[in-house]
């Protein structure tokens, strides 16, 4: 199956990942919604890409509701429902406090369960539907100083397995997307934070967050969202209830 024609919605669309998949997406023909809290970087994709801009916060059942209704109204049913909002605050596990560990479930793991309870029945009364989240190898492996992050990620895959058993006869597959580190904005306030912290140079820091990456780099925006189309495409029909990792070979 093609994408052109489909609606793709995607969460943190503003920058990033989320934006990256709006032009990979958009240059495949597919109508594009893009949400984000925040509604300047989202216009500014939507003028590149032609993609639907529209604000939302996936933590909020309501707020995100009232952006798909009007998301639909403009482009259709969702076919492809790609979770990408998240945030990774660093602390040590001592200093974590409830209020933190609960922000951290609520954006990276709810905001998942959200877009996909509120996008899977259409797809299912189409026979077709792409469910997919953006995690991390964060979600497959423990790293210290976010435990909030690792335990939501890994909460992500979980959600995928289960769901990928439940709606496996209805058309729709559930993956999730688990990339290393990103070069990314919110990659790029992390080696600020180290920088910061411990009083290396920029060049140190990355080094330390590549470290364990045997290809010794980054991922590119450009290898996720060319990942997530794939797994909208024919070729992977099959793939379902996976945790994909594009790390270099690091996991």
């Amino acid at each position: 199956m093609s994408v052109s024609g489909s609606h793709v919605v995607i969460t943190g669309g503003g920058s990033g990942v989320g934006a990256e998949m709006a032009r990979v997406f958009a240059a495949e023909g597919a109508k594009v919604t893009i949400l984000g809290r925040s509604y300047a970087p989202l216009k500014e994709v939507a003028d590149e890409t032609g993609a639907l801009p529209l604000a939302a916060d996936v933590t909020q059942r309501a707020s995100l509701d009232a952006a798909l209704g009007q998301a639909r109204e403009v482009n259709g049913p969702v076919a492809i429902a790609i979770a990408n909002a998240g945030a990774a605050p660093s602390a040590p596990f001592r200093k974590v406090t409830a209020e933190a560990f609960s922000a951290s479930l609520a954006v990276n793991l709810e905001g998942v369960f959200h877009l996909w309870q509120a996008c899977h029945e259409e797809m299912a009364a189409a026979g077709w539907g792409r469910l997919i989240a953006i995690a991390s190898t964060a979600g497959l492996k423990g790293y210290p100083y976010v435990s909030p992050y690792c335990a939501s990620k890994h909460g992500v895959i979980g959600l995928t397995r289960a769901l990928a058993q439940e709606l496996g006869r209805t058309g729709i597959t559930v993956n999730a997307i688990c990339p290393g580190f990103i070069d990314t904005p919110l990659l790029s306030k992390s080696i600020e934070a180290i920088t910061a912290k411990t009083g290396k140079s920029e060049d140190e820091a990355r080094a330390q967050l590549y470290a364990g990456n045997p290809q010794k780099r980054f991922v590119e925006t450009g290898e996720v969202a060319g990942t997530a189309l794939w797994l909208c495409s024919k070729a992977a029909a099959s793939v379902s209830g996976h945790a994909l990792s594009l790390s270099g070979g690091e996991i």
